[in-house]
């Protein structure tokens, strides 16, 4: 399975756009919070051509009630609120916004993949068995603009920089 993960979009819905191609050839689509705006979870909507979509809350993801809403307008979005902990078929994920909580359960080894964002930084480090993953930032705020995605099978991830 092919997971797709982005953080902090911070309302650049061009740079989501311009990510949409790399989301298409992903099985899922993980975002680790900072969507910001409804406008953004409709893009995602557009764009997800139907596949899984999981959000978990950042800080800065102001009106939820409005994103609740949208995103209960397609059966593929998914928000978890603070944190996510998915299974696919047995390969297990966990979810949220922020740096220090993503290490603690990555230390508890309970999950095969922890992903997280808040800090706009690219960073993949093996925590015990358990990968742990920041995607970096989609806004493009520190002017590289990143998503990551996951090979469930190998375990590889792939930086992709977004134009």
């Amino acid at each position: 399975m092919r997971i797709a993960i982005l953080s902090d979009s911070h309302d650049n819905i061009w740079k989501l756009n311009s990510a949409m191609p790399h989301l298409a050839s992903a099985d899922v689509i993980l975002h680790c919070g900072d969507i910001i705006s409804p406008f953004m979870i409709k893009q995602l909507i557009r764009g997800s051509g139907g596949k899984p979509v999981h959000l978990v809350w950042g800080n800065n993801d102001g009106d939820k009630r409005m994103l609740t809403e949208i995103a209960t307008e397609a059966d593929n979005i998914h928000i978890h609120g603070d944190f996510a902990s998915i299974d696919f078929n047995g390969f297990k994920v966990a979810m949220n916004h922020y740096p220090m909580i993503a290490h603690a359960l990555a230390e508890s080894n309970t999950f095969n993949v922890v992903c997280y964002g808040h800090d706009h930084t690219v960073y993949q480090t093996l925590v015990g068995k358990t990968l742990l993953i920041n995607p970096g930032e989609l806004m493009g705020m520190n002017s590289v603009s990143t998503i990551a995605v996951l090979n469930t099978i190998t375990q590889d991830v792939e930086f992709i920089e977004i134009p």
